[in-house]
């Protein structure tokens, strides 16, 4: 896969459509400067957004991946498969983003709390002192988790997450169960 040629594609095709990169980024829902990237071979888009790109090109995947178009079409079965993958794939950020706002909730309810036993002048007063400090330390907490989790390496380190629980013999909640 030559990232470069895919990329070079994606720029003709989008020309071709007479759509400028932020318009095409407000269409799929991500910055002007992603879709540069994909257009410089920097980066390519995850799975699901390249099902979506393929639909609204009206190419195929696979030419999407060979970075030209091609006369031949997809199996039926081939692109339920890629459907089917890519739904997975969406389903799996959609989780992600779910996690991520709870946790950054939960950061922002410790920093709230902080602050109003700052602003209330409690903060020497025996409880709420250390509710104050927690909550400080929540809201830390949480953001190191939130860039850990949005960071390159996050797939990375959920993938040696699962392994050390998989090698303990525990069972890791991110997993699907197949019942």
């Amino acid at each position: 896969m030559d990232q470069q040629r895919i990329g070079a594609f994606l720029k003709t095709l989008r020309k071709e459509r007479a759509l400028t990169q932020e318009q095409l980024a407000e269409r799929f829902g991500v910055s002007g400067r992603t879709v540069s990237r994909w257009e410089n071979g920097n980066n390519l888009p995850d799975l699901a957004v390249l099902v979506e790109l393929a639909d609204y090109y009206d190419v195929e995947i696979r030419e999407l991946l060979n970075g030209e178009r091609k006369g031949g079409t997809v199996k039926p079965e081939e692109k339920e498969n890629l459907l089917a993958a890519a739904e997975y794939s969406g389903g799996e950020r959609n989780r992600l983003l779910a996690r991520m706002h709870r946790l950054f909730l939960a950061g922002l309810a410790g920093f709230g709390a902080a602050l109003v036993i700052g602003a209330l002048g409690l903060e020497r007063t025996a409880p709420y002192g250390q509710v104050a400090d927690f909550g400080m330390g929540l809201a830390f907490g949480m953001l190191m988790v939130g860039v850990l989790l949005t960071s390159r390496r996050a797939a990375a380190i959920r993938a040696a997450k699962i392994r050390l629980l998989q090698k303990a013999g525990l069972r890791c909640g991110d997993e699907e169960t197949s019942s």
